[in-house]
């Protein structure tokens, strides 16, 4: 099977959007961006063609589906055990590098590590059960989360040097994020997962199999996003972050006319025309202020994780008045309004209208909001962002449709598989 690939290198996340010919999605990925662009890169696309077979295991078996089979279920289980043989393939390599890592500490430390390890090996399945939530699918945050937790029981309980252990993690994390999974991953953790699950029909197993099996061939790639210099591709197959996300969001919504994305780094207002074809912009360039970056920060200020800020934002009754979402000052005046006795939720959905109230003002200068409008980012997952958006829209420019898909993260992303899609067109022409 072949597939056209577009790749987006964001300053917080890389993303990997995978076409067939007919320009329909087969697979998404994601990963935390890192300092080798060419193992993010590779992560993010090994990701996608992981969701891509998913994508093509859950139709095989709901073709095969007998003795009462769910399919939905099935391939629920299967992905499940799947990401826990590849926690458990990172883990390895974790441990691996640890071992290089406590020859230089002391024996207290060392076999603490090793502990804290080999609990973490034990919990996996539990992990990735049926019932289990995971705040994150990056190695990092699961793996990160769980090492500090367990670093803490080891410093209360047996004095171990918990700086030292924060720091061996620090320092190994880092190789494992750099360290690409094999080739044949997919096959053999497939593999392994079905060995695991009891009970399905010899009709799936062999559905699964066939799957598995199936050869993919990239045909072409487009790069862009905020780190498109960095990415490993050739100077042709670079496209600006602006032609891709309106692309993108006109391929999502085709009505389309006012694309909004608020990413980790910058803020981007453009304009479209019935084909996606950027015909205004405007974007700060400046400074992370207003953009994810500012919400992170403003979240480990909180001690809150950024998946709570939203959510926080809307219980306020009486929004804080901010004047500025400078990053550079935004610990100190958060700390000023706390200690003044404002509540949390206040400030925070203070913050979120200060910020969509930057983007108003790009949008304005990019030509206003028409009908249709498309929000997509990381913000756009941000339901207090959300409701500043719909506010100030409604304020300044009337009933205006917006547009905001599950998948806007992968905006930029798609925008470029389709540049890398329809490039292979004119070659071929």
């Amino acid at each position: 099977m072949r597939y056209w690939v577009g790749i987006d290198l964001g300053s917080t996340t890389t993303k990997a959007v995978v076409l067939d010919g007919n320009e329909e999605v087969l697979g998404r990925g994601i990963t935390n961006s890192r300092s080798n662009y060419d193992v993010a890169c590779q992560v993010a696309l090994n990701e996608a063609i992981v969701n891509a077979r998913f994508a093509l295991i859950a139709t095989e078996v709901d073709g095969a589906k007998s003795n009462g089979d769910s399919s939905s279920e099935v391939v629920g289980d299967l992905e499940r055990g799947f990401r826990r043989e590849q926690y458990l393939s990172q883990l390895e390599i974790l441990e691996k590098t640890f071992e290089g890592l406590v020859e230089r500490v002391d024996a207290a430390a060392g076999d603490a590590s090793r502990r804290i390890l080999g609990a973490m090996r034990e919990e996996a399945p539990a992990m990735f059960s049926k019932t289990a939530t995971r705040k994150s699918d990056f190695f990092r945050d699961l793996a990160g989360g769980r090492y500090a937790e367990l670093a803490e029981i080891e410093a209360l309980e047996r004095g171990a040097p918990f700086e030292v252990l924060v720091g061996l993690f620090d320092k190994a994390i880092l190789t494992v994020e750099n360290t690409p999974l094999p080739d044949d991953g997919f096959g053999t953790h497939i593999a392994q997962a079905l060995q695991a699950l009891g009970g399905l029909s010899a009709a799936i197993r062999e559905a699964v199999v066939r799957v598995a099996a199936i050869e993919l061939e990239e045909v072409s790639s487009v790069g862009t996003g905020y780190g498109r210099q960095r990415l490993p591709f050739a100077k042709e197959q670079i496209r600006s972050e602006i032609l891709c996300h309106g692309l993108g969001a006109h391929a999502m919504f085709e009505k389309t006319r006012t694309v909004l994305d608020i990413g980790g780094q910058d803020t981007k207002a453009i304009q479209v025309d019935g084909d996606g074809i950027v015909t205004s912009f405007q974007m700060n360039d400046r400074c992370a202020a207003g953009c994810g970056r500012y919400l992170g920060y403003i979240a480990d200020e909180m001690n809150l994780g950024l998946h709570q800020l939203g959510p926080m934002a809307r219980q306020s009754n009486r929004p804080t008045r901010i004047n500025s979402t400078c990053t550079v000052f935004a610990g100190a005046e958060l700390r000023e309004r706390l200690s003044l006795g404002e509540k949390r939720e206040d400030i925070l959905a203070g913050l979120h209208r200060a910020i969509v109230l930057r983007a108003m003002s790009l949008l304005a200068r990019s030509g206003g909001v028409s009908e249709e409008f498309t929000f997509t980012g990381g913000v756009a997952k941000n339901p207090a962002a959300v409701d500043a958006l719909k506010k100030l829209v409604q304020q300044n420019y009337g009933d205006i449709h917006l547009n905001i898909s599950p998948d806007s993260i992968y905006t930029g992303a798609l925008g470029a598989a389709l540049f890398a899609r329809r490039d292979a067109k004119k070659e071929a022409a």
